[in-house]
């Protein structure tokens, strides 16, 4: 990730690759592919706002070292 601010799409696939990793354990745990949808939807709902969070922080440092 740039220390400068990323533009929506490169925020959008940041997010879809975290989304097609998580679908990777989600059907690995089930034994069957859960779907985008269902990983979309589990991901959003429990991990997304964490991880929103912690690449905002690292952001933010990545920032301030090079300021």
């Amino acid at each position: 990730m740039s220390p400068k601010s990323s533009s929506p799409y490169d925020e959008f696939l940041a997010e879809l690759d975290e989304i097609q990793r998580h679908k990777w354990h989600l059907s690995e745990r089930e034994g069957v592919d859960v779907g985008f949808e269902k990983a979309l939807n589990d991901w959003a709902s429990h991990h997304r706002t964490a991880w929103r969070h912690v690449r905002n922080q690292i952001r933010d440092h990545l920032a301030s070292s090079i300021s």
